[in-house]
């Protein structure tokens, strides 16, 4: 065969190697509002810029019926391109294939992004819609799975992982999404599930829907699983374009800087009168952050699940911060179980990626009752401690209102190596609030009164005049300074700028042991 005939048939391969399998699948993927792999792919990354790996790898599987479909690639397309410039490497399920389905070839291609992804220091983005394990290569599929969630826990801390759950995602194909950095999930088009609605049903009894059980918002208000939610596959694909811009490539590598259009020196009038006068009364601690932060643009992740605390990205002065807050608007911003899970995960991502914490806080304690005391609020709030005091990032706090108790500690306090700590006038820092604190100290006092009531009244404010204010702390050295709201932006920046150059080593040891 001549050099023109194997270009011919190189060529002839190639087109029928792109070309869809089986149109009928095609349509029924568009009739269901989803996009097909390439698609996604084309949409997700700069224009043109995608190199195809494994085009023609075929499985070879006997038997079952399969040995005489043979699809060039299989079920899921594999390679990597550009986000913004930047390298991404990406695998994308086809679920017209297979109904995208994971067998050895699968596995095979997978893996081999994902190593190339580790030898590289690029971000992996996963885009899943598949019907799980390929029955027809029995215990083959399942070491397929077990050789990715490998691949996940090795690159964890190494490269950012997103995945991103566009179609069903079921039984022990889940554990991968659970292990990346961040997962969003299409509104109405993708479930995650470890069992289904059938399954379900004949074991317990009980009757769930695909969306009830595994749908975005189920995911993304009460199991915490899913990060984000999209309403499209497109916009899903947009956001993880802008999730990416705040993120370094690797580890090694710091967050790409975008020249600001505010000012550094910006001043906001508006900080001043945002806190109400009245201690109990709650405000929203993400306007707050987006009158500080570059363009009021802030990226919460997290954003429907354990909303007593706020997570996300922002820039100042165009570098990446990873921004925490207590939400006053929600349980009066107390600390419980979902929430110390919540921001301890985002601490530990934003240290293993070298991107800068400032901690907003206004924490009146720990969420008291039964259930969270047996469920295990002891360990779960010793998670957001360990994650503050375990990281060498850029660590500054500011306290803006409440700070009581252990709440108080938790939240990225001197005592956790926060590297520089700023107070409000209308900070409370104290072992807890007035009120309780007069009960505690003059309850046999207030009982002996002539007029309990308003001796205990009396006390409280005296108590509020001594203790409730940043300045024993600051006398202490704990607070660094007290600050005009309107400052905080300039501030907060021209700390970030001194510690711009900030090594810390921690002991040598293999890895701490977080009390999961």
């Amino acid at each position: 065969m001549s050099t023109d005939e194997r270009i011919k048939h190189l060529r002839k391969l190639r087109e029928e190697a792109l070309r869809p399998g089986n149109q009928r699948a095609v349509d029924r993927q568009h009739d269901m509002g989803k996009l097909t792999a390439r698609e996604r792919i084309e949409l997700l990354l700069d224009k043109a810029s995608f190199q195809e790996l494994d085009l023609f790898a075929r499985h070879q599987a006997k038997g079952f019926g399969i040995e005489d479909k043979r699809p060039f690639g299989d079920a899921v397309v594999t390679g990597w391109g550009t986000v913004d410039g930047r390298t991404v490497f990406i695998f994308a399920e086809d679920f017209t294939e297979f109904g995208g389905s994971l067998g050895e070839v699968v596995a095979d291609k997978i893996t081999k992004v994902m190593d190339l992804a580790m030898e590289t220091g690029a971000p992996v983005v996963a885009l899943k819609d598949s019907g799980g394990a390929r029955i027809q290569e029995g215990v083959v599929s399942l070491d397929g799975y077990g050789r990715i969630f490998e691949r996940n826990v090795r690159a964890s801390g190494v490269v950012p992982q997103v995945s991103v759950i566009m179609g069903p995602c079921a039984g022990g194909a889940v554990y991968s999404p659970a292990i990346t950095d961040f997962v969003y999930q299409v509104e109405g088009t993708s479930h995650l599930f470890i069992t289904g609605p059938d399954v379900i049903k004949a074991v317990t009894g009980e009757e769930v829907s695909f969306e009830e059980l595994g749908g975005a918002h189920a995911h993304a208000a009460n199991s915490g699983v899913t990060h984000f939610v999209a309403t499209t596959g497109r916009e899903a694909l947009e956001e993880v374009r802008y999730l990416l811009s705040f993120l370094p490539s690797n580890n090694m590598e710091v967050p790409p800087y975008f020249t600001p259009l505010d000012r550094a020196d910006r001043m906001d009038e508006e900080l001043t009168s945002i806190i109400p006068d009245s201690p109990n009364q709650p405000y929203d601690m993400v306007h707050l952050v987006e009158h500080v932060v570059d363009d009021a643009e802030f990226y919460q992740a997290h954003e429907h699940f354990a909303q007593n605390i706020v997570v996300g990205f922002a820039r100042l002065d165009g570098y990446t911060i990873g921004v925490i807050g207590n939400q006053p608007s929600v349980l009066a911003g107390t600390l419980d179980i979902d929430a110390s899970t919540k921001g301890a995960r985002f601490i530990r991502f934003c240290d293993a990626f070298n991107i800068p914490i400032v901690s907003f806080v206004d924490v009146p304690g720990f969420m008291p009752g039964v259930d969270q005391e047996h469920s295990g609020i002891i360990r779960h709030g010793a998670k957001l401690l360990y994650a503050y005091a375990e990281a060498t990032v850029p660590k500054l706090t500011v306290i803006t209102r409440k700070a009581y108790g252990g709440a108080y500690v938790v939240m990225n306090s001197r005592a956790l190596r926060a590297d520089v700590v700023f107070a409000w006038p209308t900070a409370e820092i104290a072992v807890m609030g007035a009120q309780g604190a007069v009960n505690v100290i003059h309850r046999r006092e207030i009982a002996d009164a002539d007029d309990p009531e308003e001796r205990r009244r009396e006390l409280i404010t005296e108590y509020e005049e001594r203790f409730n204010n940043p300045y024993l702390a600051a006398e202490r050295g704990l607070v660094d300074e007290i600050i005009q709201p309107r400052e905080t932006r300039p501030r907060l920046i021209r700390a970030f700028d001194m510690l711009r150059n900030k090594r810390e080593a921690m002991p040598p040891r293999k890895h701490g042991n977080i009390p999961l």
